[in-house]
């Protein structure tokens, strides 16, 4: 339970090892937690009385995070409690499509450069190992 909840039920769903944030989450925990969250929210939607779920993680300290172990927050919601994660965001502009397939292009590149290099790291420790 979230000892600051935004609302009755706010619950966290950690590992009991310790990550600091995403870029240190095995895959197959952050799958693992993800399926313990959905498990448990229609429980806390339950006895909280929740119309609606945020499920909420904060990375980094730029994202928001302050405790330094990585969690997955479930918060249940009703309309007017005060609480609030504009998307859009009031201060975001429209981009145009050209702008978003570049973004989109770069990302893509970006994640087949570390998805080779993670193969190759593969490569090499399975050579060593040998």
């Amino acid at each position: 339970m979230d000892i600051q909840p935004v609302n009755a039920g706010h619950v966290l769903v950690a590992p009991r090892r310790h990550f600091e944030s995403f870029e240190d989450l095995p895959p197959e925990i952050a799958m693992h937690l993800f399926e313990i969250a959905l498990q448990l929210q229609p429980a806390v939607r339950k006895v909280s009385g929740a119309q609606g779920m945020n499920m909420v993680v904060n990375s980094g300290r730029a994202a928001g995070q302050d405790v330094f172990h990585y969690h997955v927050h479930l918060i249940p919601r009703r309309v007017g409690d005060g609480f609030d994660i504009p998307l859009p965001f009031p201060g975001s502009e429209m981009q145009n499509r050209m702008q978003l397939d570049a973004c989109a292009a770069r990302i893509i590149a970006a994640h087949h450069d570390s998805a080779r290099c993670d193969v190759h790291h593969h490569d090499a420790v399975d050579v060593a190992a040998d």
